[in-house]
């Protein structure tokens, strides 16, 4: 086993370690502090297989932008224990549904997938990761996936919104006062 396989299996085993962190922990803001090693792990893994541009990407949109925001929302919402409110059972069926719908997709995505026998072809330049061809592959071949992830984004950004928003009622039933 080489070097750089090694550092590979190395970087994978963290990631998913670390994802599974993510995942089961109870504080949020670890959960945000494992995503963080999970993104650095990712980018490792960008850089060994020599997508430089990608890998600098990784670190500075998604382990620094994004996750502030994160924390910054986590921290704004002053998630605990006490102020949480309980799920009803419908919430949490139709969540069970949502999941399975998408763990659904992601099955059907990978059985329409096939590994072909044909050994891979290695361009023979230095220019592999570069940014002109990351871009024509970007905006040609992969355009939607790449407009999928934007959907996405833009869901979740609108799932922050709804989780901050505030009851209004609540709001103003404890700052107004009647008048007497």
């Amino acid at each position: 086993m080489s070097f750089t396989t090694a550092i590979f299996f190395f970087l994978a085993f963290v990631a998913i370690f670390c994802a599974i962190l993510v995942i089961t922990s109870k504080n949020p803001v670890y959960s945000c502090l494992y995503l963080v090693l999970t993104m650095f792990c990712i980018a490792g893994n960008y850089v060994l297989l020599n997508a430089q541009f990608l890998a600098v990407v990784q670190l500075i949109v998604y382990a620094g932008a994004i996750m502030v925001l994160f924390l910054f929302t986590i921290m704004l919402l002053n998630l605990n224990n006490d102020s949480e409110k309980h799920k009803s059972l419908l919430l949490k069926f139709l969540g069970a549904i949502g999941g399975g719908t998408i763990l659904l997709a992601v099955v059907i995505a990978l059985k329409k997938t096939t590994l072909d026998a044909a050994p891979m072809v290695i361009p023979n330049t230095t220019q592999v990761g570069m940014i002109e061809n990351l871009g024509k592959f970007l905006f040609t071949d992969y355009v939607f996936p790449f407009e999928a992830i934007s959907l996405m984004i833009l869901a979740a950004m609108i799932g922050a919104v709804v989780l901050g928003k505030r009851d209004k009622k609540g709001i103003n039933e404890e700052t107004t006062t009647p008048i007497s």
